[in-house]
């Protein structure tokens, strides 16, 4: 992305881009594998599943998922989500220098916003527990769209809660999900390569309008000294 003027807003996913949720994901399908007889799941390789919700970190952590009925299924799910509700900050924490950055982009007025596709009930209690509950001006879930991204509506629905003009906000995610919602909504996108990037995936073919290794090189983008 050339260097552009400061945006009025930046909107951020949750997992994989602010929040490394990972450990406390994973730690709930251990549990669910334990209850199975199963030892625990290799976690260095099952991290780029987390942005994939339940089912696509259970379909990942789980041998036969596949073959389960679909009642089967349902359960299983809820023992994750039911133990990951009630362990949602145990290990989870923010990606090193995005304290920083958040507190750079206030510094400039910049208003801040999150798009998620997780479900109020596990987002809110990690804004709670991260101290951010103040910080950001909305938290638009997947719950609260009728279509969650990779359609526009949710970082639509954020300008709109922003007061932020589409074409004057930057959107940062780890997804290839959030770079599609955020060009159909008209903002310019930011590739956070520090997140659940899927090995094997080329984030600089998901047209973005940058690619950044580090929260740091956000403030980059808009000719200010870096944050941190």
């Amino acid at each position: 992305m050339p260097t552009a003027a400061m945006p009025e807003a930046v909107l951020f996913d949750l997992d994989g881009t602010l929040i490394d949720s990972a450990p406390d994901l994973l730690a709930a399908l251990d549990h669910v594998r334990s209850g199975l007889d199963l030892p625990p799941s290799d976690h260095r390789r099952l991290r780029e599943h987390v942005s994939r919700g339940a089912a696509g970190i259970l379909g990942a952590g789980l041998p036969g998922w596949d073959d389960l009925s679909e009642a089967e299924r349902d359960k299983l799910r809820e023992q994750l989500l039911d133990f990951y509700a009630a362990h949602c900050w145990t290990r989870s924490a923010a990606f090193h220098g995005v304290e920083q950055l958040l507190d750079a982009l206030g510094e400039q007025g910049v208003r801040l916003g999150i798009v998620t596709n997780k479900i109020s009930r596990f987002a809110e209690p990690v804004i709670e527990h991260a101290g951010w509950a103040a910080r950001f001006g909305c938290l638009v879930t997947g719950d609260r769209v009728v279509r969650p991204k990779p359609d526009p509506e949710p970082v639509l629905a954020a300008c709109q809660a922003l007061g932020a003009t589409p074409d004057r906000v930057v959107f940062v995610g780890d997804d290839r999900r959030d770079i599609v919602a955020g060009s159909a909504a008209g903002t310019r996108t930011v590739v956070a390569a520090w997140g659940y990037v899927p090995a094997g995936e080329r984030p600089e073919l998901w047209r973005a309008d940058a690619v950044i290794e580090h929260p740091a090189e956000l403030l980059g983008q808009f000719g200010t000294r870096r944050a941190g």
